[in-house]
């Protein structure tokens, strides 16, 4: 079988840069070479497109060196609609390599101009198939006001909460403090548009709320703040349907707090202690069940493509309320997405080709 070329294409403009280049360290060490021929492909903080060396040790997670892509002097450039399927990079000293005829692009984007729709909007207007979520869904899923607004819209409940505009708090900080203080002695502050907990603080009785906001707002100019919900944090994976069917969702995991107050940057991605990782989670078939199916009811609220990873709190009562949906959750071999699904039956690498060959798909549609 002849191999298909596809596009690894990882780091990028946002706070998460790091965690997209370890996601693309894990896929480029686990994707069915036999299967595809792969293109890595980088983007520097500042923007560029680098073609980048195909070596996942390079973007191993580590906290004394985080991975990242730096500018190495080269230029991707990116078929256009009426030429070829060529990608081709641009050397140093100006000459140009072609690279392979793209069949798809595997972006694993994180945060801000990744994971918000701007990347497949990108794709779109070159018409390059790309894997993974749309346009509607990836810009719904980045910012948690309007994930909450589909959510609610189609009966799934939230956690209550309020949306804080930076001119809101800028101009009558008083009135936002009340407004905090009606939802809970313990609230959480969270930037409207951030993923991998990067500017979310725990408030408790109003201590250091202040801070709280400066935080979320050097992260984006709209901020949640939530009610501590106590329960089991419980985490769905969800892939899209094949040929026509409904998604399907995976064996659910958990993440078990020990002394940790949150599930914060450090205790998802550098080992920080205090956290377990428990997949597949010890909960009875009917609660599997409610949460299959609610994750794929909130899939489908925000006209979910490609994947998601729906985020569950299951109160001592067994209510559930989702928490937020992430089109491109952590991906490497250690992130609750893949746990879930190796858990389900799916092996990491069979997870990728899922996911390469879901795209596939649908760009022939």
């Amino acid at each position: 079988m002849d191999r298909q070329t596809v596009v690894v294409l990882f780091g990028g403009r946002s706070s998460e840069h790091s965690i997209s280049s370890a996601t693309a360290g894990g896929v480029l060490a686990a994707i069915d070479r036999d299967r595809y021929a792969v293109i890595p492909v980088g983007i520097t903080r500042e923007g560029a497109f680098v073609l980048e060396q195909d070596d996942p040790a390079r973007f191993a997670l580590d906290a004394a060196r985080m991975p990242e892509v730096v500018d190495n002097g080269t230029r991707v450039r990116w078929p256009e609609p009426d030429g070829d399927r060529m990608l081709r990079a641009v050397a140093p000293d100006g000459s140009t390599v072609d690279l392979g005829e793209v069949d798809i692009v595997l972006p694993l984007l994180h945060g801000l101009h990744g994971e918000d729709g701007a990347i497949q909007g990108f794709f779109d207007v070159l018409e390059v198939p790309y894997a993974g979520g749309g346009i509607l869904d990836s810009a719904v899923c980045l910012d948690k006001h309007f994930t909450k607004l589909a959510l609610s819209a189609a009966g799934i409940a939230v956690a209550p909460g309020i949306t804080v505009r930076r001119t809101d708090w800028e101009g009558d900080p008083e009135r936002i403090r009340g407004a905090v203080a009606e939802l809970g002695e313990v609230v959480f502050v969270k930037p409207a548009t951030a993923g991998s907990s990067v500017g979310v603080s725990r408030v408790d009785d109003g201590v250091g709320l202040d801070e709280a906001f400066r935080i979320a707002f050097a992260e984006d100019d709209k901020v949640l703040v939530e009610t501590r919900i106590t329960g089991r944090e419980i985490e769905v994976g969800v892939l899209a349907g094949r040929d026509g069917e409904r998604a399907r969702a995976s064996l659910p995991g958990e993440v078990v707090l020990t002394s940790r107050s949150f599930y914060d940057f450090e205790g998802k991605y550098l080992g920080g202690d205090g956290v377990e990782i428990v997949c597949p989670a010890n909960v009875d078939d009917d609660l599997i069940a409610r949460l299959q199916d609610t994750a794929v009811r909130a899939f489908e609220s925000v006209d979910g493509k490609g994947l998601a990873r729906v985020d569950f709190f299951v109160t001592p009562d067994g209510d559930l309320m989702v928490n937020e949906l992430n089109t491109m959750p952590g991906f490497t071999r250690f992130s609750m997405f893949p746990k879930c699904w190796i858990a389900s039956g799916l092996s990491y690498t069979e997870l990728i080709t899922e996911l390469i060959e879901a795209g596939l798909r649908s760009s022939r549609r």
